[in-house]
């Protein structure tokens, strides 16, 4: 019997380590997947990082305005603002808590200051 025990002691302890790893995997994709939302001001302070790459940015809308599924609507994530180019689809109202996913695009950077905007795809 004692060697039913020993089997069975090693199994649980098996069976614990699988869900301890299961669960560390779990948590490290879900880190991850919040680590794709750029903070704005990182995106303006090292625009030649970003450029041209797609980004995400999360925060609340200030302007907005559109015309049949085309428009634009400047989003302010509490480190700075930008604008965001939305193709083919309609956009925030003013105040609204959104995220936005699209090409980034640096226009231009002048005395420290840099204009910029995000191009989202239709």
């Amino acid at each position: 019997m004692s060697g039913r025990l020993d089997r069975a002691g090693k199994m649980t302890f098996f069976v614990r380590r699988v869900r301890a790893s299961l669960v560390l995997g779990v948590v490290l994709v879900g880190l991850n997947a919040c680590s794709r939302t750029i903070h704005i001001k990182d995106l303006l302070d090292r625009p030649q990082e970003y450029d041209g790459k797609t980004v995400e940015v999360e925060g609340t809308v200030t302007q907005s305005a559109g015309v049949l599924g085309t428009g634009a609507f400047e989003i302010d994530d509490g480190t700075g603002r930008i604008f965001v180019i939305a193709r083919g689809q309609g956009v925030p109202r003013q105040g609204a808590k959104t995220k936005a996913q699209g090409r980034f695009e640096s226009v231009f950077s002048f005395l420290g200051r840099t204009i910029a905007a995000i191009v989202q795809s239709p």
